[in-house]
């Protein structure tokens, strides 16, 4: 029958050199790996020394390269967009606004997903960039983004009304390719659309102002290009005509709004009707008022008696009061006139 040691002769330190504790029984040896793995676990660093000190400081090396890989993959899917972060809304800020109405905060559907955010919590994540574009987390603590400023791509109702109900906002960030070139505004610009079209439908007008607004920033950004229509419905993905409709509208945006009460609701042939009136109206030069000529007048006493001559746009009038004028008198008089007139008539 096998016999089997004592704990107190197998934790005892050899007395000679020749002696080894390695040979001590396979179960024992697994009980202090397992001892050693519970104080690595519980955050306790073993005394290094004896047989087991160059096991303790490989797993304790071990287990922090594991954690340390661990969290630089974290910043890498944070920068990729497949790592959630919780941030406080006031570090978020809006730089290139919201293609809706003006009054988006005070519409119903604004409410109704204010009511179910309440009641539900926040069910898609909204998209932001960091404002420092040479940003990165921090591998100490990646989640940490206490003090950092980002930027709004999409989302903005979600932000708007978490923020009113004063809670933190779920957010991924969004790898721009363009990010610092000069296209890098119509990118916010398009992601901003893109999102909009596919989660909810724009009015004609919203739609519209905003693929014209996406227009003028590409062509803006390649200022020695011309930006046809083509290339720029394909790499949007809409209609050619949407193209010029839309350029057409976000031109004539202000006037649209002060021309039309309801300007939320019309359809893409109303819009077209709004801009063929406003067109013609442009067209059309303004009609200048004609001026009547100045009157004049000129009065003279011949004794108890007035004579008043007028002259208004080569009329010319005589009243005498109190006098007798018959056809001989005229005839005198009006050739006093032709003389008078033929010698100053010409200045």
């Amino acid at each position: 029958m096998k016999r089997t040691l004592s704990s107190s002769v197998l934790k005892k330190k050899p007395t000679r050199p020749d002696e080894d504790v390695s040979a001590a029984p396979e179960s024992v040896a697994r009980e202090q790996v397992h001892e050693d793995e519970a104080k690595l676990v519980g955050g306790v660093k073993p005394r290094l020394g004896g047989s087991g000190s160059a096991w303790k400081a490989g797993a304790l090396s071990d287990a922090s390269q594991m954690l340390h890989v661990e969290r630089a993959q974290i910043v890498e899917r944070i920068l990729a967009g497949r790592h959630e972060l919780q941030i406080d809304p006031s570090q978020i800020v809006d730089v290139i606004g919201s293609d809706r109405r003006e009054d988006w905060r005070d519409q119903e559907a604004f409410e109704k997903l204010k009511e179910s955010i309440e009641k539900n919590g926040q069910d898609t994540p909204i998209h932001i960039r960091p404002a420092d574009p040479d940003w990165r987390p921090d591998e100490r603590e990646p989640e940490n983004i206490e003090g950092v400023t980002f930027q709004l791509i999409v989302g903005r109702r979600r932000h708007a009304i978490l923020e009113a109900l004063g809670l933190p906002v779920r957010a991924i960030l969004v790898p721009q390719s363009l990010r610092g070139s000069r296209e890098e505004q119509f990118e916010m610009l398009f992601m901003r659309f893109r999102e909009n079209e596919e989660r909810e439908n724009l009015s004609a007008f919203e739609r519209l102002v905003s693929i014209g607004e996406m227009f003028e920033r590409l062509q803006d950004a390649k200022p020695d290009e011309k930006i046809t229509a083509t290339e720029f419905a394909k790499r949007v993905g809409v209609h050619n005509s949407a193209v010029s409709r839309g350029r057409a509208v976000y031109a004539a945006r202000t006037e649209i709004l002060h021309a039309c009460k309801d300007v939320y609701d019309l359809s893409h042939r109303d819009l077209e009707k709004v801009l063929g009136d406003l067109t013609e109206k442009q067209s059309k030069p303004a009609k200048k008022k004609s001026q009547s000529p100045k009157k004049l007048t000129v009065q003279r006493k011949i004794g108890s008696r007035k004579l008043s001559i007028t002259g208004q746009g080569g009329k010319l009038s005589v009243a005498a009061t109190g006098l007798t004028l018959d056809e001989d008198i005229l005839r005198g008089l009006s050739d006093v006139i032709a003389e008078y007139l033929e010698k100053h008539g010409s200045k």
